[in-house]
This record gives structure tokens, C-alpha cells and sequence, in this order.
């Protein structure tokens, strides 16, 4: 039976609060869980060449930003199945399903096109030769996972759209497990198989893909967690209305994810006109700063389940107050980040080099990585909270000139003109201390309690 509109209506500001952290805490540990796959990718190709590990990340440059853009497009699923299961609409969650998994399959051409590139993109960028063919023998490797990775994508929003978030957390730690074995069969050539190396890898991170969505898609079959929000599949889901209004809302989402990807990809640029030390104490930084990022992030998507289920419902006075509650939980977790940053600013960098110059540089930018967190945590909450809404494009906006106006130049004029590394960090902070405002003012201004009653996103 498809819940009540009336279901969804928070009874207290506290109530509102633990069903946020019940969606917010499984798709962190989600997030955190998908970094270790290619944390564990990384370390395990370390072990068996350096050349190997250095051509996968430069590899994964270009692979995860293409794949990162595809991604955001569907993420244009989330408020439109948010607000139909908060309506109780279970068909139209459905269809809007059944349209990302058509797209998921059309995205992956072009993607997969440009993978086929990879290795002229390095050429071009100028990365050491000697990698260049591994990194395309790698990328050739993740092709035939491509498709999967992109439909498991879209049967994760199918589910946290309809606050089901626990059967993605375990899958992607039993993901955990096949990927890290695979890998140590392919990658060193154990068992019987021939030793592969980084083919070895990418054959692995594919395998793992298909064999994620596999999981996930017999999960939901077999405790039927489709019920209620099903139906037949039809030619009625290759209208055009219904796909329009997932890439209207998409696209801007992709502008945003790539903006910010391809900016910090932008700052490691520019610390290493700084020398190899800045190099490494930027990288260090800026993975701590990855890591606990994937707390808000779970929070964000609370916030768009969450929202766009009220909205559904028709409750836009309790979608304001839990858009409100989430940004404050967002600054909140934050909050303890950076100060844990401040405060073990001298031992973090130590689990990544043994380096004296190094370690003493990563804690000079720790304490300022840690007002970065407070913004980031911030934008990131209120990005999830206009995915809710359906209205993507102010945080694009708001991305590309907060990034690109903003903090980029800043640092460039700070850091890199200066010569000083923490410069560089002191403008990528004040830029996003910008886009974080804009945010929040936009949604004071005309957030979900400034939508007409009736209002929502519509997709048939």
C-alpha cells in the first residue's frame, strides 16, 4: 500500500531531525564505502607498479569526470521520484525509473567514446608517455561496467527518492569484498589466471560494477521493495515530457558536479607550480577534506528525499522547516570536522608521508581546510535541498561563479602569485564562503515555503 501524503509530516523539529539522520547515515556510509573501492584499487595497483598506479589515476582524471557529468544528468530522477512517492503516486516514481535506465544506456555511448580517448587527452595535457598507453589499456578495461555503473545509479535514487537507503550500504560492502578479491586474483595473476596488472584492475572495477547492480536489482525483486511504485514497462516511457523534465533538471546538476571536479583538479594545477611539496601537502588536504565530505553529502541526500517527499505531500511549510534543519545538521557535522582538523593538524598528515616539509606545509592548511569544511558542508546541504525542489540551476550558478570568478583566481592570486600554499586554500574558502551564502539566501528567499500550493515537479 503506497503511504499517505499525511505520512511524511514531521510532528516536531525533532522528529523531522531523526528522519533525516535515518536516510543521511546509510547513504554516508554508502558514499564512504564507494571511495574505499577505488582507495583500495589504488593501494593494491601500488603493490604491484608504480607505473601502474600512476596511469590509473591520471586515467581516472578524464574517466571520472565524463562519468561524473552522465551521472549528474540523472540525478534529475531524484525530485521527480521524491515528490511522486511523498503524492503517493507510485507510477509515476516508476516511470521516472524506467526513463533513467533508458538514458543510463544512451549515456553510455558517448561516455564510453570518450574513454576511447583517454590516453590522446593525457598526450595533450601533458602526462609522461610511458603511462599514456596503460592509462587507455585501463580505461578500455572499465567500458564494459560502464553501462551498470550508470543503471545501479539510477536504481539507487529510485530507492532513496522512496527513503530506502539500506540495500545500496550493503551491497556496496559486499561490493567491497568482490572488488578487493578480484583484484587480487587479476591484478597478480593468482589461482590459475594470468597476471593482468592494470588491466587486471579495470577488468575488476567492471566486474564489480555489474555484479553491484546485479545485487542491488535481485534485492529489490526478491523483498519486492518495488511494490506499490511498478508498472509494466511501455512505449508511454519514451514520452518526451517525462524525459525532458529529468535532463531539465539534470543538466544543471552536471554543470555543478563537474564544475566543482574539475576546479579542484584546477587547485592540484596550481600547487604544483608551487613544487613537489605543495604537491603533496595539497593532495593530503584535499583527501581529508574528500573524506569527511561524504558526511554532508549524506545529509544532502536526506535533504532532497526529504523535501521533495514533502512537497509531494503538499506540506511546503514542513519542507522549509526540514530544508532548514538539514543545512543546520550539514554545518553541524562539519563544525566537528574542522576542528578535528585544527586539532590533529600535526598527526593527519602523517598517515599519508613520512616527509618533515611536507607534513609541516599540510599543517599550515589543515586549520583553513577547516572553515573550507563549514562552507562545503553548507552548499552541499542546500544543493540537495533545490534537487528537492527540482530547481538545479541556481546551484550551478552559483557553482561556476563561485569556483571559476571566485575562488580559482583568488588562489591563483594568493597562492600561486605569492608563492605561498596557504593563499591557494584561502581563496578556494572564500569562494565557496560565497556560493554557500547564495545558497542559503536563495532558499530564504524562494525555497519550498515559497512555492504556490500544488506546486511540484512533473514528469508523465
Amino acid at each position: 500500500m503506497a503511504p499517505s501524503p499525511e505520512s511524511f509530516i514531521a510532528r516536531s523539529a525533532r522528529d523531522e531531525t531523526r528522519r533525516l539522520l535515518r536516510l543521511a547515515v546509510p547513504v554516508a556510509g554508502t558514499q564512504l564505502s564507494m571511495m574505499l573501492l577505488g582507495f583500495v584499487d589504488t593501494v593494491m595497483l601500488g603493490w604491484y607498479d608504480t607505473d601502474a598506479m600512476a596511469a590509473s589515476v591520471s586515467a581516472n582524471v578524464w574517466t571520472y569526470a565524463t562519468m561524473f557529468f552522465a551521472s549528474g544528468v540523472l540525478l534529475g530522477l531524484d525530485p521527480v521520484i521524491a515528490q511522486a512517492h511523498g503524492a503517493g503516486d507510485g507510477d509515476r516514481a516508476a516511470r521516472a525509473f524506467q526513463r533513467g535506465t533508458i538514458m543510463s544506456v544512451v549515456f553510455a555511448v558517448p561516455v564510453a567514446l570518450s574513454w576511447a580517448w583517454t590516453g590522446r587527452f593525457l598526450s595533450l595535457t601533458g602526462q609522461a608517455e610511458a603511462l599514456v598507453p596503460l592509462a587507455q589499456d585501463y580505461a578500455d578495461a572499465l567500458l564494459p561496467g560502464l553501462p551498470a555503473l550508470l543503471v545501479y545509479g539510477c536504481l539507487r535514487s529510485y530507492l532513496q527518492g522512496r527513503e530506502i537507503v539500506r540495500p545500496a550500504l550493503i551491497i556496496v560492502l559486499v561490493a567491497n569484498v568482490i572488488n578487493a578479491g578480484v583484484n587480487y586474483v587479476l591484478i597478480f595473476g593468482h589461482f590459475g589466471f594470468p597476471e593482468l596488472g592494470i588491466v587486471g584492475a579495470g577488468l575488476a572495477s567492471s566486474a564489480t560494477r555489474i555484479a553491484s547492480l546485479i545485487l542491488l536489482a535481485a534485492w529489490v525483486w526478491g523483498f519486492r521493495l518495488h511494490r506499490d511504485a511498478w508498472v509494466p514497462w511501455s512505449m508511454d516511457v519514451f514520452r518526451w515530457r517525462g524525459m525532458r523534465t529529468i535532463l531539465v533538471i539534470g543538466f544543471p546538476v552536471a554543470i555543478q558536479t563537474s564544475t566543482e571536479m574539475f576546479a579542484f583538479s584546477a587547485s592540484t594545477l596550481l600547487a604544483g607550480t608551487l613544487g613537489p611539496t605543495a604537491v603533496v601537502a595539497h593532495a593530503i588536504a584535499l583527501n581529508l577534506a574528500s573524506i569527511s565530505f561524504m558526511l554532508p553529502l549524506g545529509v544532502s541526500v536526506a535533504a532532497a528525499t526529504r523535501v521533495g517527499n514533502l512537497i509531494g505531500a503538499g506540506a511546503l511549510g514542513g519542507a522549509q522547516r526540514a530544508a532548514w534543519i538539514a543545512i543546520g545538521m550539514g554545518a553541524s557535522v562539519m563544525s566537528i570536522s574542522a576542528v578535528s582538523f585544527v586539532v590533529f593538524r600535526e598527526w593527519l598528515p602523517r598517515i599519508y608521508t613520512p616527509n618533515p616539509e611536507s607534513i609541516a606545509l599540510a599543517a599550515t592548511i589543515l586549520p583553513i581546510a577547516g572553515a573550507f569544511q563549514l562552507f562545503d558542508g553548507t552548499q552541499a546541504v542546500s544543493c540537495g535541498v533545490l534537487r528537492g525542489m527540482g530547481r538545479t540551476r541556481p546551484a550551478a550558478v552559483f557553482n561556476v561563479l563561485g569556483y571559476w570568478v571566485l575562488a580559482l583566481p583568488l588562489g591563483w592570486w594568493f597562492g600561486v602569485r605569492a608563492g605561498w600554499l596557504p593563499g591557494l586554500w584561502w581563496g578556494l574558502a572564500l569562494g565557496l564562503a560565497v556560493v554557500a551564502v547564495c545558497l542559503v539566501v536563495w532558499i530564504r528567499v524562494r525555497g519550498p515555503g515559497a512555492l504556490r500550493p500544488g506546486e511540484r515537479v512533473v514528469a508523465e
